[in-house]
């Protein structure tokens, strides 16, 4: 199959399928605490190689489950280190489109700098070129990067997005979906008032993109109803999904329930539940459950 009739097809499973996004792109700084979750303590390792393997496994053991596939999960979003690994003796991002039919996006943000004007920038990203081109070499369809706003401040809010479009636009010539991640943290305590910020400031630099060229965003649950309605009517929005953010998985889905047109892109709100003690039946049931109480929050209509 070349590439070019890869990205069609799975471009066509983005815009047309119901469905969602499975995030499993914890970072150095979030595996931690996603591990403890899974209820491996910290002495469960002994230096961050240890700690990367036993988050492979479980990631593996996710994304092998029976439960797991493209009927109800449209992509996942892979770790550097997932990508660059192997799913039962195949490169990850294969098996996940050859035996899930489930489209693989890639993280490729560095973390975060400093807070600085309310918000918290990405870090650089020299190497990102290289990275890319490693992306499209492993048959990766699109890519993912995270910056946070923690305060309603109009120029820290700009800059952000600026950053990210930015961003973006090196990402879409080397010919890969850019996923937008500008992420309102849930305890800012001017929520409302910067996510109506960042609206203004995401149209401004949608209106401005060239014809054609789409990215997808991904954004924080809002506090107003269908309050990314316009970003999901938008031309040049391939999709709008939302995080969990921290919501647990039964408030996260209350909350995407009440906006239409948008999917989740959840990370731990999916891996709740979830342990390393778990037979692969209680494993399983535990998962299959997971999904389909976020394939219907994501594609509900009422």
């Amino acid at each position: 199959m070349n590439a070019p009739n890869l990205k069609e097809q799975q471009l066509r499973k983005i815009r047309t399928q119901a469905g969602f996004i499975a995030a499993l792109d914890q970072s150095g700084g979030s595996t931690p605490k996603a591990l403890t979750a899974y209820g491996l303590k910290p002495d469960a390792w002994s230096n961050e190689a240890e700690m990367f393997t036993l988050v492979h496994q479980m990631r593996a053991r996710i994304i092998t489950s029976p439960v797991f596939s493209g009927d109800r999960i449209l992509a996942a979003i892979l770790f550097e280190r997932t990508m660059d690994g192997e799913i039962e003796g195949q490169p990850t991002a294969d098996y996940l489109w050859n035996y899930k039919r489930i489209v693989p996006f890639l993280k490729v943000d560095k973390g975060l700098g400093e807070e600085r004007d309310g918000v918290r920038l990405m870090k650089p990203m020299p190497g990102l070129d290289a990275l890319l081109e490693r992306a499209n070499a492993k048959r990766i369809f699109g890519t993912k990067m995270r910056s946070v706003i923690n305060q309603a401040n109009a120029a820290g809010i700009r800059a952000i997005v600026e950053q990210q479009f930015e961003v973006a636009a090196q990402i879409n010539t080397a010919g890969l979906m850019p996923i937008v991640e500008p992420e309102v943290d849930i305890h800012c305590p001017d929520k409302a008032e910067a996510e109506a910020l960042l609206l203004t400031a995401l149209l401004e630099h949608l209106d401005a993109l060239p014809a054609g060229r789409q990215v997808m965003l991904k954004l924080t649950l809002p506090e107003q109803d269908d309050g990314h309605a316009r970003l999901v009517k938008h031309p040049n929005v391939l999709k709008v999904v939302a995080l969990s953010g921290g919501y647990s998985r039964t408030e996260g889905n209350t909350r995407l329930r009440r906006q239409h047109g948008v999917i989740a892109s959840f990370s731990r709100a999916l891996a709740e539940g979830l342990s390393a003690q778990q037979s692969d039946v209680e494993f399983n049931a535990q998962l299959d459950g997971a999904i389909q109480d976020i394939y219907e929050a994501s594609t509900a209509k009422a």
